[in-house]
């Protein structure tokens, strides 16, 4: 659910700038998914380190903002499904960083960074999975083969980018579709006398749209 009207707008104004920073210049191994229908609500896709069980996979993740935010950290989730000690059956993070070691200067790469590393260096002491985080302490290759294997089942790159790609066309849809019924009305009278210009003015103004919608994925 959006939280942006609890989110005072200055907060918001840093939000915008901070999204639009890390999309030019994203951390290693992030890649932000432009929205811009909920600045509270933070979607990337998280390659998973090498190394490590989650190695080749592509994970997404959100950070959920909340009101009191900076002050308080966001919430982070796991979207893609994974077998982490620090992360439970519904995707909920449990990260120092975004607890008792946050500070509001730290900002949302920092935030992104710190899920990143937790695929590095999971804590079996702070654990969300009890059935991982065993095997993390007691039995390392059958929790290194199980991760593994929920990596190659559900993060594989395909199924995230494919995700990312069914959101996008859809938003980009719903563009066409307003752009259309904004031009309808105004044209109707010279639709029916024969004339032809008022449908290349909603083409333009579609493909103005999905122009739009693939700068914003290129940032």
């Amino acid at each position: 659910m959006s939280n942006v009207e609890n989110v005072c707008p200055q907060v918001l104004r840093g939000v915008v700038r901070e999204v639009r920073r890390l999309a030019a210049d994203p951390p290693a191994g992030v890649k932000l998914l432009l929205r811009d229908n909920d600045l509270t609500d933070v979607v990337a896709l998280i390659d998973g380190p090498a190394d490590t069980p989650y190695a080749g996979g592509v994970f997404r993740v959100r950070l959920a903002l909340g009101r009191e935010f900076p002050a308080s950290p966001p919430r982070a989730y796991f979207l893609t499904k994974i077998f982490h000690p620090n992360v439970s059956a519904a995707g909920e993070v449990c990260v120092n960083t975004l607890k008792r070691d946050w500070r509001p200067e730290l900002g949302l790469g920092h935030a992104l960074l710190a899920v990143r590393c937790l695929l590095i260096a999971p804590n079996a002491d702070s654990a969300l999975n009890a059935e991982a985080a065993a095997l993390l302490r007691d039995r390392y290759d059958d929790y290194f083969a199980r991760a593994k294997l929920y990596t190659d089942i559900h993060a594989r790159p395909d199924h995230a980018h494919s995700a990312h790609s069914a959101h996008a066309h859809k938003q980009e849809y719903r563009d066409v579709e307003v752009n259309a019924e904004e031009g309808g009305e105004a044209g109707g009278e010279s639709a029916e006398s024969g004339e032809g210009a008022p449908r290349p003015k909603r083409e333009r103004r579609a493909a103005g749209a999905r122009d739009t919608r693939r700068i914003l994925k290129r940032l």
